[in-house]
């Protein structure tokens, strides 16, 4: 949808899921320190199937925004008289969602590890970030300056995203690959947004010169500034997790000391008790 809601609604599931994956793969980290057995293992992949059946459904109703809002192509790609293509702006935006789709399918599989390949989820999030990054590439040929910049910087972020997951396809479970990914998803969800302010004010406020030089410097300069938001939201994120994770295994010590004194106290007033009987016969 070329419009401010268009923009908003891609750029709110890439902030969520953004979100998550720098906590999960922090909570990943850290369980992964603390537990040896497979326990927690199984319970990241029950989360990774919600994870993928999410996705999924934030994908579908993707597509059906793009098609059956009032003036979408309503599943028509070409029609009218004389046969013209209908809305191909939409059938992109609705050709992302679907890899996207495909990706949380992906998700749901690897809950069966023994039949499916690992590292198949992370090579189709890496195949469905590359497509969103081909189709925006063609995406604003022949349109005013301004604009074209500023989808070409979002083009960084979505390749820079395709490419680490690529990677993290042979490095599985390496937190500093996981956590640069996390932070480009959540540049791209913030990014899609600030798109949005410029090309389709929501308050009616003054369009942006597209041809001044000037907004050209300023959107590369925001751009950097999203970034290293991005990058602190990632870090706060992994901060807590690691916080609350130590206060657990804190907790959990303690508890273990105290059966352990426990234990010892009960093993004394046993042997007291003993030896009381003895003296008495």
């Amino acid at each position: 949808m070329a419009n401010f809601k268009g923009h908003a609604l891609p750029g709110s599931f890439f902030i969520l899921f953004g979100l998550w994956w720098s906590l999960k793969s922090s909570l990943k980290y850290h369980s992964r320190k603390l537990n040896k057995n497979g326990h927690a293992n199984r319970c990241f992949r029950h989360l990774d199937v919600i994870e993928g059946a999410v996705k999924f459904i934030f994908s579908v109703i993707g597509i059906l925004a793009e098609q059956f809002v009032p003036d979408g192509p309503h599943l028509y790609l070409y029609s009218g008289e004389p046969r013209t293509w209908v809305k191909l702006m939409n059938w992109q935006h609705s050709t992302m969602y679907l890899f996207f789709a495909i990706s949380g399918v992906m998700d749901m599989l690897t809950y069966y590890q023994d039949q499916v390949p690992a590292g198949l989820d992370r090579l189709a999030l890496s195949v469905a970030f590359f497509v969103e990054g081909f189709l925006f590439y063609f995406h604003v040929s022949h349109r005013p300056m301004l604009d074209q910049h500023i989808h070409s910087l979002l083009l960084n972020a979505i390749f820079g995203a395709a490419i680490s997951t690529f990677i993290g396809v042979f490095m599985q479970h390496n937190i500093i690959l996981d956590l640069f990914c996390s932070s480009l998803a959540l540049l791209q969800g913030t990014w899609f947004w600030q798109i949005g302010f410029v090309l389709y004010p929501p308050l009616g406020g003054p369009e942006w010169q597209e041809e001044d030089h000037s907004n050209v410097m300023f959107i590369t300069m925001c751009f950097c500034w999203h970034y290293a938001a991005a990058i602190l939201i990632t870090a706060v994120s992994y901060t807590l997790v690691h916080c609350c994770m130590q206060r657990h295994k804190r907790n959990h010590g303690q508890t273990e000391i105290g059966l352990g004194n426990w234990k010892r106290k009960s093993g004394k007033s046993a042997q007291t008790a003993l030896l009381n009987e003895s003296d008495e016969e």
